[in-house]
């Protein structure tokens, strides 16, 4: 048996368990695990400027492609403490991380230490597991059920935290035999697929509603493959966007309150049976559950017990892992079909489609200060659909779900629930770090851009280029739409005239110079017109500085963005589209 320090066994699991990169900052108490990284090699590090934005880079990693887990490292106190905003992303999304930490001294604990913080009791809210090793020999095996426990069930963040005398003490292990916990997933029986198939099919105006469980699960060719046998209209979460290509005929829209489209909503509203796989019946894609739910029957399918009937209750519920359950569901089906059993649903998906082909708000707006309809307009010119789309909260994200368009699983890259500001830069450099060939493009308004806006210079640094839209109103307009209800615009501007930028007039901070001081490359765009050729420039500029590059685009001070309490009260606030030139890349509007 060999015999070596516990952190080094710890790099030893973390690459049998497929680890080959870490996103994190180096601290006195942890730099017993960067001494084992540098000495054994194989895990490559991306230095971050802050540790939340090394959470957010393991957000992105992970989010990327499957099998992923994203790993962030940080030191004792509040390295950990700055990490519980990623946790608690990661957690609502059901994204494995796993965040590992240094800690004093075991006799120390107690006794006050330098940035000694019990890290563990602080995040166990928002992790699916969280320890602190107090036994040396006890370190890989706590790494081995970390990814056990991420793998299993609905996936979630991990915290494992490690004393400074835990990481250095001398243990016994053998790296060659060690192998990965096999991992369980329930899985749908015959009888349960047959049941809902049953409910389905007694339904006149059927839908299927594909949750992130989906791509967690892999499994976007299943639901594909299903909503084809069956002939059911498909409706995708915010988390499962791509699940199915935007312009698959059966892709009927998005429903919500806020990132959704009109003809999805009514569609919602006209059904009377929804299939729901591998989602959780957010709040925003609900709204009043009455509204909801009235007049159609409900069959939920996911991966964890709790979260059937955790909304409301439906009327039936299978516990199983999405892509399993596809599989069942597709045997079943594909036998149906064979025998005729299946009903025709032609009628009520070109009924779909027509309001896919109809219901649809103005993108061509030519005024200067830009609509920020226009901005999502020019870019489903300027990107194509191998493009991935990284973006977090705000008006900026809503706006974009209502007008992009998403082909493929993993290409939109959300935190759905949690949404913190400043998400989006370290996020996509993690997504950039994951698939180095993969054509990123991210998305913020001014303010999430501000938050972490340092992190552009880990992109600079490593050559983890991506061209990231700005659209600057010099608002923080989400709250301030939200404000209306309350008759005020209170603390929530954010203009002033910036003394080294007076070309900016109000717009205050002079997004193109800091960007360029962090070793970016940068451009700015005032007319609607102007913006093929900045997004040409963009893209040009990536791939011969290797850098992020920064589009920003001057907005209208306030846009009020299409949004409302219910799915059947949504406020259309700017002119809806009544020709094609109205709307010109809406899929499904007639050439």
């Amino acid at each position: 048996m060999a015999q070596m320090k516990a952190v080094e066994a710890l790099v030893e699991v973390l690459k049998k368990e497929g680890v080959t990169n870490a996103f994190g900052v180096p601290g006195a108490a942890i730099n017993p695990f960067y001494a084992a990284m540098r000495s054994i090699g194989g895990i490559d590090h991306v230095l971050a400027r802050h540790v939340e934005g090394a959470a957010h880079m393991a957000e992105g990693y992970t989010r990327t492609a499957d099998g992923n887990i994203g790993i962030c490292v940080g030191t004792s106190g509040p390295a950990g403490t700055d990490m519980v905003t990623g946790l608690y992303s990661a957690q609502a999304d059901s994204i494995p991380i796993l965040c590992i930490t240094g800690q004093a001294p075991r006799a120390r604990l107690h006794k006050e230490d330098f940035q000694a913080v019990d890290i563990t009791s602080i995040v166990q809210p928002v992790t699916k597991w969280a320890t602190t090793v107090m036994e040396p020999a006890q370190v890989p095996g706590a790494v081995q059920k970390a990814f056990y426990l991420m793998r299993t069930g609905r996936p979630g963040p991990v915290l494992i935290d490690l004393p400074f005398d835990v990481q250095m003490a001398e243990i016994e292990f053998d790296p060659d035999t060690y192998e990965p916990l096999p991992v369980i997933k329930p899985r749908a029986t015959r009888a349960q697929a047959e049941k809902a198939l049953t409910m389905m099919n007694e339904a006149e105006k059927p839908l299927l509603v594909a949750g992130g469980g989906i791509i967690n699960a892999g499994a976007s060719e299943l639901l594909v493959k299903f909503a084809e046998i069956t002939g059911i209209p498909v409706i995708p979460t915010l988390m499962g966007w791509g699940t199915i290509p935007d312009d698959h005929p059966q892709m009927v829209g998005m429903v919500g309150l806020q990132t959704a489209h009109r003809y999805g909503n009514v569609t919602m509203l006209a059904s009377d049976f929804v299939f729901g796989i591998g989602n959780r019946w957010a709040n925003r894609h609900t709204g009043n559950l009455d509204v909801f739910t009235k007049g159609r029957k409900f069959v939920h399918i996911d991966i964890e017990p709790t979260q059937i009937g955790r909304v409301f209750g439906p009327d039936y519920g299978i516990v199983s892992d999405a892509g399993l359950a596809l599989e069942e569901l597709i045997t079943v089906a594909q036998e149906w079909r064979t025998a005729g059993k299946l009903k025709d649903r032609q009628n009520w998906l070109q009924e779909c489609q027509d309001r896919k082909r109809s219901l649809l708000r103005k993108t061509h707006f030519d005024s200067v200060p830009v609509k920020p309809q226009r901005v999502y307009e020019e870019m489903n010119r300027a990107f194509d659909r191998d493009t991935c789309y990284v973006s977090t909260i705000g008006l900026s994200q809503i706006a974009a779900a209502q007008f992009l368009h998403v082909y493929k699983p993993r290409h939109w890259i959300n935190c759905g629930q949690a949404g913190p500001l400043g998400w989006t830069i370290p996020a996509a450099i993690g997504v950039c770090k994951a698939d180095p060939k993969r054509k990123v493009v991210a998305l913020s308004g001014d303010y999430d851009f501000q938050f972490m806006i340092e992190e552009l210079a880990v992109g600079a640094q490593f050559k983890l280029p991506y061209i990231h839209v700005v659209v600057n109103n010099s608002y923080l307009g989400l709250i301030r739409q939200a404000q209306r209800g309350f008759d005020m615009d209170y603390c929530v501007q954010l203009a002033f005239e910036n003394a080294n930028a007076p070309e900016l007039g109000a717009y205050g901070v002079d997004h193109v110079a800091v960007a360029e001081g962090l070793g970016c490359k940068a451009i700015r765009v005032l007319k609607p017109e102007d913006m093929p050729a900045a997004f040409e420039r963009a893209k040009g500029l990536m791939e011969k500085f290797r850098v992020p590059v920064v589009v920003e685009v001057i907005l209208e001070r306030v846009t009020n963005i299409s949004m409302g309490t219910d799915i059947d009260a949504i406020n259309e606030f700017e002119d809806l589209a009544e020709n094609p030139g109205d709307a010109p890349t809406a899929i499904g509007l007639p050439a």
